[in-house]
């Protein structure tokens, strides 16, 4: 038998000689060998097995990096277990992993770390039956071991870790596991092995100065004398580094150095540039080790009584709290979500988040390079690691962490896991002098007490010495979301010198799927200890999303209403920290909306459109634009202008209705082709209006309707008009007719003075109220005709919601509101389908925006139904329209959280006050706008008004 040999192709021939060149010219860079996949989305199969819970006591194999948990390994826990869970202390889980690999033999001459990015909780190394070095303790933290004299060269090679997920030093359970988070076991963060040259860079500290000037401090492994460093820098984005400059090295294996760059550019949060730093250690005039490290230029101050300070501008960091997790990985994630979270972060208008443990690397990077500030986090909830742990820990994050421009703060522990080994190592041992904050204190000058009230002040904020920053406020659980007070909140605190900003908690739901359960239902945020959200377990938007979006916009324009005296002038503020507004651009739009909008499936055009550039305009200026609005401006129905910043993403958007509510009715309400006679009909206890096959009766004793026909079929219409927020009780009933019109008329004792039904001859109808015009005691009653604190104040009826199927409408939207979250919504015609999301529970499908709940600003809407559909128009001002009550959420734990405020009678009602929504505090802790309405009527004024047109004509069998 002969064997053919082939030989090599001129191609293999090539890339063996490109890539023997490449290793040649890069030899002197660190070369990283992944163990692990680089996320969970690209993970490496390792032999595993685990001790206690699902699919355990036997050898299989898991994905690495991940979360045992989310692999189907092991028990699900909640870090309330021991409190508002009340559940038995979860089981002390171990996970045992094995890996083989080979290295090439010429690998044999290098220093080689092995390096863990995160492993929870406790983690003991095995590399071919021998232990690597001490047992790593704690869960969120980078650590290495210096493997060069454990690996086979040229061999195959075992690498074995046993993970404890219940940590042997009690300290470390309770800061990590006593805690109010998913608790979660396993090899979650990448492995790899960094291969080095023997004589090499082992730490590199840098701190960059807005002025050019740096300063390098260097840990070096086996330094020979003589020896130099080669330092360059070149902007992230160009092609070439910089000439470079060389520094003696003379003392040993550390060394300090000092040296400036001209005109570089600075990083802020609004134009966050970055450079590349090029450090070689060269000896002898040969380069043994370079090191790259990507670099931002900022000065930061930290002035007590004053606030914080970065290239000379006093920051408001507009922030949130975020935790790394993903719903299918727990806390292993990746460089897609990281991007992702800081994208949506951003497009919030936020310039800050804080961590509640050091973030992936991944997250940092693009905090960087998108311009948002980092409060960098050592884990600890309410209890802190012993002294020698938290300064070792502290010292690993330093190491990971200390270069990035974006982390500007060291947090230690949050709400009172705060150590003194750690506080000792951030104060010493960081090149760049950040402060170190005490998360929920007051501590060393800086207060960031967690969930202040409006009226916080005696000692604190208004009253107070030192910098005010929030690190925790607007408790964001289920629709509460964020925004609810918000606009208060910060108006309040932003008149303060002393204040820095603040920190919403938090940024995601955090629910998880559970692999061991079965059914339908898949994602749990045990209860309400997570769905705390200003956005869903996959980063859906809720409501808040847009109101936050819009409160901490750069753009703001002074209030403003169009009447036929507008001119097209609008005052622009700038609340931007660095950047003048004249990089920034706006386009407006004038949109008409078509006259059939509610009877087919026409929609908007829009008649006009402009763009332009805002003029000048400093940071904290306020100055006037003029639109210059087109001859046919009054022929559209609203006003649209969105801002875009200096990188053409939309910062803002505004709108205004440029009519008033009647006119919007009087386009909208369609006539009839065929209108007829006119009946009115009195029979016992009720009385009867009808033309064009449309039939109302009215109850003579409570006004209410009962019974409601279109072309003889029965519409649910019913148990209406009810007073909401005030008490009335029918005194008598008139009625009359005309030519082209029934009329009924009900009088009442108590807040309601009339309502005044009217039928046309087309089959529309008219409601009026009038209210506290004549305001008269209920017989027998002995309470207020209306509260002394109003939260909810209209007209309600009854519906079914089981034959709906959506919603058209032409009022603010698309997302629903509370008195106290009226931001991030907009005029415009908006449509959506029923659905009966729960906000912050709904996860198998949680549909975005909400269907139920109070509309803003309603002026026409058309509600969809597979037998009833039917169109109703208000021809006043600020109407509410409420569309039924969302469902309560099924698995809220019980004092632990306020979902939604109590809800009137009906199911549609229309409204001229609407309750607010609680943030973790009580309604009477928040700000004016979330305060009841009382109401004041005095003699001579003309009483409260409403003014509403129903329309139930089937128009298909009136063609």
């Amino acid at each position: 038998m002969v064997i053919k040999q082939n030989r090599p192709t001129k191609l293999f021939v090539l890339i063996l000689l490109y890539l023997t060149a490449y290793h040649l010219i890069h030899a002197q860079e660190t070369e990283k060998i992944y163990l692990s996949g680089k996320d969970f989305e690209h993970p490496v199969t390792w032999q595993f097995k685990c001790s206690n819970g699902n699919n355990c006591n036997q050898w299989s194999t898991i994905g690495v990096p991940s979360n045992w948990e989310l692999q189907g390994f092991g028990e699900y826990t909640y870090g309330r277990w021991y409190k508002e869970l009340n559940l038995k202390e979860p089981s002390k889980e171990k996970g045992f992993y094995k890996y083989r690999f080979n290295l090439l033999p010429n690998h044999k001459d290098k220093h080689i770390n092995l390096v863990f990015d995160g492993v929870m909780t406790d983690a003991e190394v095995f590399l071919n039956g021998e232990k690597v070095g001490p047992v790593h303790q704690g869960g969120f933290y980078r650590f290495k071991y210096d493997v060069s004299k454990f690996l086979k060269y040229g061999q195959e090679n075992v690498l074995e870790v046993m993970v404890s997920k219940h940590s042997q030093n009690q300290s470390v359970n309770q800061a990590e596991r006593y805690t109010d988070w998913w608790l979660f076991g396993g090899i979650y963060r990448p492995v790899w092995l960094e291969i080095l040259p023997k004589k090499h860079i082992a730490k590199l500290k840098v701190d960059a100065k807005q002025d050019g000037s740096l300063i390098l401090a260097t840990q070096l492994n086996k330094l020979a004398k003589n020896s130099t460093l080669n330092v360059s820098i070149k902007e992230h984005t160009a092609k070439k580094f910089r000439p470079s400059q060389n520094v003696d090295l003379n003392n040993g294996v550390r060394d300090t150095i000092h040296t400036q760059w001209k005109n570089v550019k600075p990083w802020s949060p609004e134009n966050p540039v970055l450079y590349d730093l090029r450090v070689s250690l060269v000896e002898k005039g040969k380069i043994m080790h370079t090191v790259t490290e990507r670099i931002g230029f900022r000065t930061l101050a930290f002035i007590k009584k004053d606030g914080i300070y970065l290239n000379g501008t006093k920051l408001i960091m507009k922030g949130v709290n975020r935790h790394s997790i993903w719903p299918e990985s727990g806390r292993s994630l990746s460089k897609r979500i990281s991007l992702l979270d800081a994208t949506l972060i951003k497009d919030m208008n936020m310039n800050a988040v804080r961590t509640h443990y050091p973030p992936a690397e991944h997250f940092l990077s693009v905090c960087d390079s998108l311009g948002i500030l980092v409060l960098d986090e050592l884990a600890g909830w309410q209890n802190p690691y012993d002294t020698n742990l938290g300064a070792k820990l502290a010292q690993e994050v330093l190491d990971k962490d200390a270069n990035h421009p974006a982390v500007i703060i060291w947090d230690n522990g949050n709400e009172g896991g705060w150590g003194p080994g750690a506080d000792h190592v951030f104060k010493t041992q960081d090149l760049q002098n950040r402060i170190v904050i005490h998360p929920w204190s007051d501590y060393d000058g800086w207060d960031t007490h967690h969930y202040p009230t409006y009226q916080t002040g005696l000692h604190r904020f208004t009253n107070g010495e030192n910098v005010f920053f929030p690190t925790e406020f607007m408790h964001s659980t289920y629709d509460n979301g964020g925004g609810a007070g918000l606009a208060d909140f910060w108006e309040n605190y932003s008149k303060s010198p002393l204040f820095a900003g603040g920190f919403i908690w938090a940024f995601v739901d955090e629910a998880v799927l559970r692999t061991d359960w079965k059914g339908p239902r898949k994602y749990d945020s045990a209860g309400s200890l997570a769905p705390d959200g200003i956005v869903g377990p996959h980063r859906e938007k809720e409501g808040s999303y847009y109101a936050i979006k819009s409160i901490f916009s750069p753009v703001q324009i002074a209030p403003v209403q169009i009447t036929k005296m507008y001119n097209g002038e609008l005052a622009i503020s700038n609340s931007n920290l660095f950047t003048n507004l004249n990089t920034f651009t706006y386009t407006y739009q004038i949109v008409s909306a078509s006259k059939d909008s509610f009877y087919s499936k026409d929609s908007a055009s829009v008649i006009h459109e402009a763009s332009y550039s805002f003029p000048d305009i400093s940071p904290g200026e306020t100055r006037k634009i003029n639109l210059n609005l087109p001859a046919n401006f009054f022929e559209g129905d609203w006003l649209k202008l969105t801002a875009f910043n200096n990188k053409g993403q939309a910062v803002n958007t505004f709108t205004w209705p440029i009519h008033k509510a009647k006119f919007y009715s009087d386009k909208f309400l369609k006539s009839a082709a065929n209108p007829s006679k006119v009946n009115l009909n009195t029979d016992g206890e009720n009385i009867t209006v009808s033309a064009n096959n449309i039939s109302l009766t009215l109850n003579k004793t409570t006004g209410y309707i009962v019974k409601f026909t279109s072309s003889k079929k029965s519409v649910p219409l019913t148990n209406g008009p009810k007073p909401i927020g005030m008490q009335a009780v029918v005194d008598s009933v008139q009625s009359f007719k005309t030519d082209s019109t029934a009329v009924v008329d009900v009088f009442y004792s108590g807040a309601i003075d009339k309502i005044r039904w009217t039928m046309t001859q087309d089959g529309k109808i008219n409601l009026k109220m009038t209210a506290l015009q004549k305001a008269k005691t209920i017989t027998g009653f002995d309470g207020p005709i209306f509260d002394a604190k109003i939260n909810s104040f209209g007209l309600s009826f009854d519906y079914p919601e089981t034959d709906v199927l959506g919603f058209k409408w032409f009022g603010k939207g698309p997302y629903r509101v509370w008195k106290n979250r009226m931001e991030g919504v907009n005029y415009g015609l908006w449509e959506k389908a029923y659905n009966n999301t729960i906000t912050g529970e709904s996860f198998e499908n949680l549909v975005y925006p909400e269907f139920k709940g109070y509309h803003a600003n309603f002026y026409a809407g058309t509600l969809h139904s597979k037998n009833n559909t039917f169109r109703f128009f208000s021809e006043n001002e600020n109407t509410f329209l409420r569309l039924f009550t969302p469902e309560y959420p099924k698995y809220a734990i019980k004092g632990r959280s306020h979902p939604q405020p109590e809800f009137p009678e009906g199911d549609i009602s229309f409204m001229y006050e609407i309750p607010a929504m609680r943030s973790f505090k009580p309604i009477s802790d928040h700000g004016p706008n979330s305060q009841p309405t009382n109401i004041r009527i005095k003699k001579g004024d003309q009483g409260i008004t409403m003014s509403l047109w129903f329309d139930f004509i089937d128009y298909n069998k009136t063609k």
